[in-house]
């Protein structure tokens, strides 16, 4: 049972002090109850707060544990997405991402995509992203104050995946509007409520007739891009729908594009509030691999990942049903005394020390090899080509969201 000393831990109604600094609310929950479990009620089962290091790589790597509620509770007719049957275009775009495929399904579609985000692929790459980060840094010009996020965080992400999927640049405005309005359909953000519902679903629909207009333009050309792939192998006899390619192509889209923009965001924060940090990697490039290695641990961009228990299990001093939900707070786990020494500590010269903000196990982030190489163009390119990025003051308001974590907006007087 919780702690007596503990309130209800949750992800929603955080104040804005909290959301910008979760991480003493997470060490109360950690040093009290490392799991800290929750009755959700007779009519759902019980949900379970993973807040240790080594509890969460269980969680994310033991197959105890999968993305599935209909799974877990052996009831066919269970929801197997969050998102409520009226939406149904919504559902169905869901339903495909990656993210919430069980193997074989998952195992089928990951092999598709692996050689498109494999290392050799995505060095190959790195020009055409750099020169993205250097046209965006070319529009910041001379203006006074800025919105990091809108100018340069947000757009550089959208422009480098939607070169990826073969989507021309100048959708990336709608592109950028429809990906976070789709936002609203998270847990974390909705509620549950009906606004957020209504605005992903429309935002859904948008997607699922863009991507199906672009399957159809794409059957039997070849243009060499992520999109093309995907309609040539389902024409090869890939088991994949039409429905899968959409869903697919918009997971990569939103996913990759709120958590780069997040991790920028954040990074650049962060070494605002540690100006001799800032300092060191702005002279030493070289550190900038491992910077963003340590950048991901000490502010995570994702906090918490969701599983459900496949089987009766433990964890921590906790006997888990089958069928309860597991949140894995990767922020805490990143923050974890017994795995980092220090580890409110930003440290440029931390060993990248299996920490979680990539998650682990089979859905270990498919495009971590083109974020980290998005981290290390986007930071050097602020560093190097923004001389006042430590100085002036700023402005930030952080979306209310525990999962995706970041600002909305940071405006910087650059002066």
């Amino acid at each position: 049972m919780p702690s007596p000393t503990l309130p209800r831990f949750d992800l929603q109604g955080w104040d804005s002090k909290d959301i910008a600094h979760p991480y003493p609310v997470y060490r109360r929950y950690r040093e009290a109850a490392p799991v800290h479990r929750w009755p959700s009620g007779t009519d759902r089962p019980d949900t379970f707060f993973v807040f240790s290091h080594d509890d969460c790589v269980r969680v994310l790597t033991s197959r105890l544990f999968g993305r599935s509620a209909r799974v877990a509770s052996g009831d066919a007719s269970a929801v197997s997405v969050p998102i409520p049957a009226e939406y149904r275009v919504l559902r169905t775009l869901v339903e495909n991402w990656l993210v919430f495929l069980d193997p074989p399904r998952h195992t089928q579609l990951r092999s598709l995509l692996t050689t498109e985000f494999s290392p050799s692929v995505v060095a190959g790459l790195r020009p055409r992203v750099t020169r993205i980060a250097q046209h965006l840094l070319e529009r910041l010009g001379p203006r006074q104050p800025t919105d990091l996020v809108e100018a340069f965080a947000a757009p550089f992400p959208i422009l480098v995946i939607s070169e990826l999927l073969g989507i021309p640049p100048e959708h990336q405005s709608w592109l950028r509007a429809n990906a976070v309005a789709l936002q609203e359909a998270s847990s974390s953000r909705s509620g549950g409520g009906r606004d957020g519902y209504v605005q992903a679903q429309a935002a859904a629909l948008e997607f699922a007739q863009y991507f199906r207009r672009e399957v159809e333009r794409r059957r039997g050309e070849d243009r060499g891009d992520l999109l093309t792939l995907l309609v040539r192998a389902r024409e090869a006899g890939a088991p994949l729908s039409v429905d899968g390619i959409v869903g697919t192509c918009v997971h990569l889209l939103t996913a990759g594009h709120e958590t780069t923009t997040n991790f920028l965001a954040k990074a650049v924060l962060s070494l605002r509030a540690h100006p001799r940090v800032l300092d060191e990697l702005r002279a030493r490039p070289e550190l900038t691999p491992g910077a963003v290695e340590e950048l991901m641990r000490y502010d995570s961009p994702v906090q918490a990942v969701t599983r459900w228990a496949y089987e009766e299990t433990r964890l921590g001093e906790h006997e888990v049903p089958r069928g309860s939900r597991v949140v894995a707070l990767l922020g805490s786990a990143n923050r974890d005394p017994a795995r980092f020494a220090h580890p409110d500590v930003l440290d440029l010269h931390r060993a990248a020390d299996r920490h979680l903000g990539f998650g682990l196990g089979i859905h270990y982030c498919l495009g971590a090899t083109l974020a980290r190489t998005e981290a290390e163009i986007g930071l050097r390119t602020l560093l190097e080509g923004v001389p006042g990025l430590s100085r002036g003051g700023h402005q930030v308001d952080y979306a209310d969201d525990m999962v995706f974590h970041g600002p909305r907006r940071l405006v910087l007087s650059l002066a």
